[in-house]
């Protein structure tokens, strides 16, 4: 077992190495799918994935993290303390659940502290048919011209007119706007593409490889930016499927824990989604009885995060910003997902540890 803050890192490059030698050290195999960029040190990127257990397990669990790159800071520290943890890993074992370890799904924003990939898309709302017409957000449209304006900080003019929206429609009405994700402003926040990403056509290689054979499959999928801080809301990650959301209710929503919440009924912190990352399993594992959870830890008041991360997307579209102000910016972004304290660390291996062995037990019922 290692200490708490020696799982987390401060630069994805670090956090990668812990994790490579985590499942080294407990004679893993590890794959390695290169990214076709660098990082912000010109270090290599790569969605590193090992699995503890063996090929052919009927019931998987799934731990991933980095869909939205800078959050894996928090996420990448789950992962590494959890491979560490002997007692977590003699329970999976003696349950027959082989865990799979995606590390870095969206290694690029990781690196460069952005919630995008390289391709500008937001990885959760990248799962669509894009054969067939993409959802059109309105309400996104509206507010566009107010979002990324052409100074930052925003003029008394930019702020007068997003107060007199929060003022007139409320907070929920924006978070949703904004965060709901669009397909129509290729520069813009929250943009779902146009086509497949790099980490999305690579996550469903992964699946394909790793989950054919389960049963069974759980996802717990690490998350940070929205709620109180420091707590871990669980929210529900599938289909609106009753099933599906009473097993997540029976299985994580006990021992003390925050409730089971839902982007479907209203009850969570989180906009209803759509194009959202864990789709991918009905298409890759049709075979398996799914049951996920996203575990969303908070770190600042929702207005404050959303703000963190219109100054990052505005830097993005200006480069030739002054150093201080962009390095100003990128510590505020890496602050709104990530809390750098031991008792925010603490906070969250608790947590997770919980939902794990409730995982285990889970897919075990």
């Amino acid at each position: 077992m290692i200490g708490v803050n020696e799982a987390f890192s401060s630069r994805y490059a670090q956090a990668r190495v812990r994790f490579l030698e985590a499942a080294a050290g407990r004679g893993l195999a590890i794959e390695s799918h290169v990214h076709p960029l660098t990082g912000v040190d010109g270090e290599p990127l790569a969605m590193d994935v090992a699995r503890d257990g063996p090929a052919d397990a009927d019931k998987l669990l799934i731990v991933s993290s980095a869909c939205h790159g800078v959050e894996g800071y928090c996420g990448s520290g789950v992962q590494v303390f959890a491979l560490h943890d002997d007692e977590w890993r003699a329970q999976a074992r003696a349950a027959g659940v082989a865990v799979l370890y995606v590390h870095a799904l969206n290694p690029y924003g990781f690196s460069h502290l952005r919630r995008t990939t390289h391709e500008n898309v937001d990885l959760n709302r990248n799962f669509q048919d894009f054969s067939k017409p993409l959802p059109v957000n309105a309400g996104y449209r509206e507010i566009a011209p107010l979002l990324l304006p052409q100074e930052w900080p925003p003029s008394a003019e930019n702020q007068a007119a997003v107060q007199h929206y929060l003022t007139t429609k409320g907070e929920a009405a924006w978070q949703a706007a904004v965060s709901g994700g669009q397909y129509e402003f290729e520069g813009g926040m929250f943009f779902g593409g146009r086509a497949p990403t790099w980490s999305n056509r690579t996550l469903r290689s992964v699946l394909r490889a790793h989950g054919r054979a389960a049963r069974r499959v759980a996802w717990i999928d690490l998350h940070t930016g929205l709620g109180e801080s420091g707590i871990g809301e669980r929210i529900y990650a599938g289909r609106d499927d009753a099933a599906a959301v009473a097993r997540a209710r029976a299985w994580w929503g006990g021992g003390g824990a925050t409730p089971i919440t839902s982007i479907y009924d209203g009850s969570s912190s989180s906009a209803l989604l759509t194009g959202l990352m864990w789709t991918a399993i009905y298409d890759e594992c049709p075979q398996a009885e799914y049951t996920g959870i996203a575990l969303e830890y908070g770190t600042l008041p929702i207005l404050q995060m959303l703000q963190a991360l219109r100054a990052e997307h505005w830097l993005h579209q200006h480069p030739e910003a002054p150093a201080e102000q962009a390095a100003q910016i990128k510590a505020d972004m890496f602050s709104a997902f990530y809390t750098d304290t031991d008792a925010w660390r603490g906070q969250i291996i608790s947590q997770a540890r919980q939902a794990l062995f409730q995982a285990v037990e889970g897919l075990n019922s």
